[in-house]
């Protein structure tokens, strides 16, 4: 079993998040700390709006709060972020191959879907699952015990292609093949990421 993630790993929407984040706090004369960078880069949604609420002492409630995250990227998934190079291309090359492929993601729902029928990926996955509704961030090692269960997938027979170094080294931790997948929003990371990852790729061109 093949196990993607989507933000990051196939699609770049990692620099639209933080165009949102800086354009969010800018309207209310803050700036982001690489603290709340990081924390929220790594959360749910809601753990996100609240995180967000409490960091900065906001007024707003969490669901105002998300409501205008939405209104500031929904048209980013629907018109402009693009897939990663390689990725329909190698997921395509999977499903030839007969390989089963599920979507394990952070994603807003919503979100999700409109950038996998734009782009034409939602063929690829009959089992999409979402952190947001199994209400555990990725960096939590439940989450991936989770997938498995939800699967009925031993670890050793999964392979998870992710950005995201918590989340590869909670999957690890569960006993899943890692394949890290290089973006710019870690690309500090590079090291820790070819430490903990069975392989570390640049793009799903080397796959291919």
């Amino acid at each position: 079993m093949l196990l993607f993630d989507l933000d990051g790993t196939l699609i770049d929407s990692n620099q639209a998040w933080v165009e949102v984040d800086n354009t969010f706090l800018f309207r209310r004369g803050l700036t982001p700390t690489e603290e709340y960078n990081r924390v929220v880069g790594q959360s749910i949604f809601p753990v996100a709006a609240q995180f967000t609420r409490d960091y900065y002492h906001l007024s707003e409630t969490p669901q105002e709060i998300m409501d205008e995250w939405m209104s500031l990227i929904g048209e980013a998934y629907g018109k402009h972020i693009p897939l990663k190079p390689g990725a329909k291309e190698f997921l395509a090359h999977c499903a030839g191959q007969g390989r089963k492929m599920a979507l394990v993601t952070a994603c807003v729902p919503e979100l999700c879907h409109t950038v996998l029928q734009r782009h034409g990926l939602a063929q690829f996955f009959p089992v999409i699952i979402f952190a947001q509704e199994l209400g555990v961030e990725k960096r939590n090692p439940r989450f991936f015990q989770a997938v498995l269960d939800h699967l009925e997938a031993d670890p050793q027979d999964c392979t998870l292609f992710e950005d995201s170094p918590a989340a590869c080294r909670t999957a690890k931790e569960a006993g899943i093949q890692v394949v890290g997948v290089y973006d710019l929003f870690y690309a500090s990371h590079q090291e820790e990421m070819e430490g903990v990852c069975d392989r570390y790729i640049r793009s799903f061109t080397q796959l291919l």
